[in-house]
C-alpha cells in the first residue's frame, strides 16, 4: 500500500497530507448492510504532518460518522508542528446503520496500523465532539485488555484485544459525554406516538406558540420535560427490542429493519440562555435553527436500524459513555471546553472532567470559542486551544 503526499488548499503550508486506506477482514453474524456474515472493511485516513519535522508521537482523531479531515483543529495542530491522523470509521457520512462496537474496532485498527506500519511509538487520542466518548470508551476497553465480544444488541462480535492498543494520553476537545445521552437531551418529547409524528402535545412542544411554558422555563417544567424525553427514548427502545426479537425468531434472523425518528432537536437550552449560561447565541444550535433541524433530514438518529438504535441511541443499552469509561482510564487527560459552543454545552465539559477517575487531568476553557472555532476571533480561539494541547503533550509525553 503506497502513501502519496498531496498538496491541497486544506493542507497547512509546510505540511504534507498523506491519504491512505487501512483494510482488514472481520467476521460477524451480519455485515453492515445486513446481507450475511463476513466483510472486508476499508478505512480512509488522512495523515497531516510537517514535511520536515519527524516525530514519534501521533495525535489520532476518529469520529463515529467521520469527515473531519479538514477541521480547523486538525489543520491547526499540524500547522503547530504535530503529526495528526484523522481516521474515518467505516460509517463515514452516515450513521443510520452505525454500531459503536464496530467503530471501536475501526479505531483500534487505525492505531495498530499507525504503530506497526508507520512506526509511531506514542499515541494521543483526540476526541473531538462525538469522538470524545468514542475515544474515552475505546481507551477504557484498551486498558482492560479484554477486547469486544458482542454488540449492544447482543450479536456476537469478536475483537482481539491485541488489535486495540491503548493510547499514552487522551484529550476531550469540544466533546459531549455520549451520543445516547446528548441525543436524549435533544429529543422532542411532545411526540407520543411514533406512527403519528405530526400529532404533538402542545404542553411539551417547545416550538408551539400556544405552549403555556415559555422561556425562561421553570424548574418544574424542565424536570417534567427531561423525564418525558427519557420516556420517549425508552418507548422507542422497547419497540426496537420487540421488533428485533420477532426477526430473530424468523427464518431470516440476521435481517434488519429501517425506521425514522422525527423530532430530534428540541433541547430547551437552545431557546433559554438562562439554562447553563454561556456565550452561545440563543435560538440557534450547531446545525442552525433548531426548529428546522428538529424535523430536518440531518438530525441525529433521523434514519435508524434496530441494531444501530440499541448501540448508538438507546438511553439504557448503548455502551459508549465517556463518564462511565472515564473512571476506568489511567493515562493523562485533557478536557477543552468552549464557552460559545452551540453543540456541547458547559455541563458536558464539566461531566467529562469530573468523570475522569484520576488526578492527572487538566481542564482548559476557551472563552468565546464556538464548536467549530468559527467567527471573527475563531483563529485566536483555536490557537488558545492548541497552546493548551501543546503544554499538555510536552508535560506528559515530553514531545510535540
Amino acid at each position: 500500500m503506497s502513501n502519496q503526499p498531496t498538496t491541497h488548499p486544506g493542507t497547512p503550508k509546510g505540511c504534507e497530507r498523506i491519504v491512505y486506506a487501512v483494510g482488514f477482514e472481520e467476521n460477524s453474524t451480519y455485515s453492515d448492510v445486513y446481507g450475511g456474515g463476513g466483510a472486508t472493511v476499508g478505512l480512509d485516513c488522512h495523515l497531516i504532518r510537517p514535511a520536515t519535522k519527524p516525530s514519534d508521537t501521533l495525535i489520532v482523531f476518529m469520529h463515529p460518522v467521520g469527515g473531519g479531515m479538514y477541521l480547523p483543529m486538525v489543520r491547526g495542530l499540524a500547522r503547530a508542528g504535530h503529526h495528526v491522523l484523522w481516521a474515518n470509521s467505516r460509517y463515514r457520512g452516515s450513521d443510520f446503520a452505525l454500531v459503536m462496537e464496530k467503530v471501536a474496532c475501526d479505531l483500534g485498527e487505525a492505531i495498530s496500523d499507525a504503530k506497526e506500519r508507520l512506526g509511531y511509538g506514542k499515541i494521543v487520542l483526540a476526541g473531538w465532539s462525538g469522538g470524545g466518548s468514542l475515544s474515552m470508551w475505546y481507551q477504557a476497553l484498551a486498558e482492560a485488555e479484554e477486547g469486544i465480544s458482542d454488540t449492544a444488541a447482543g450479536d456476537p462480535y469478536m475483537v482481539d484485544p491485541a488489535r486495540m492498543p491503548a493510547a499514552d494520553a487522551i484529550m476531550m476537545l469540544a466533546a459531549h459525554v455520549s451520543r445516547h445521552q446528548i441525543f436524549t437531551e435533544w429529543i422532542d418529547p411532545s411526540i407520543h406516538d411514533e406512527s403519528q409524528p405530526d400529532v404533538r402535545d402542545p404542553a411539551l412542544n417547545l416550538y408551539d406558540p400556544v405552549n403555556p411554558n415559555q422561556p425562561p422555563y421553570s424548574p418544574d417544567f424542565l424536570a417534567m420535560y427531561a423525564e418525558a424525553q427519557v420516556a420517549r427514548n425508552r418507548r422507542i427502545t422497547a419497540w426496537v427490542q420487540d421488533k428485533l426479537a420477532q426477526i430473530r425468531a424468523s427464518d431470516t434472523p440476521h435481517r434488519e429493519f429501517g425506521f425514522t425518528v422525527h423530532g430530534t432537536m428540541a433541547d430547551p437550552r437552545w431557546l433559554d440562555p438562562t439554562i447553563e449560561p454561556s456565550d452561545r447565541v440563543p435560538g440557534v444550535c450547531y446545525l442552525g435553527d433548531p426548529k428546522v433541524v428538529n424535523d430536518g433530514p440531518v438530525g441525529l438518529a433521523r434514519f435508524c436500524t434496530l441494531r444501530s438504535w440499541l448501540s448508538q441511541w438507546s438511553f439504557d443499552d448503548a455502551r459508549c459513555d465517556a463518564e462511565a469509561a472515564g473512571t476506568l482510564i489511567s493515562v493523562p487527560a485533557l478536557v477543552v471546553g468552549n464557552t460559545a459552543d452551540d453543540a456541547c454545552t458547559p455541563s458536558h465539559t464539566k461531566r467529562l472532567f469530573d468523570g475522569i477517575g484520576h488526578d492527572n487531568k487538566r481542564l482548559h476553557i476557551v472563552q468565546g470559542a464556538t464548536h467549530y472555532y468559527t467567527g471573527p476571533d475563531g483563529f485566536i480561539h483555536l490557537n488558545q486551544a492548541i497552546d493548551a494541547i501543546d503544554s499538555f503533550i510536552i508535560d506528559n509525553l515530553g514531545t510535540t
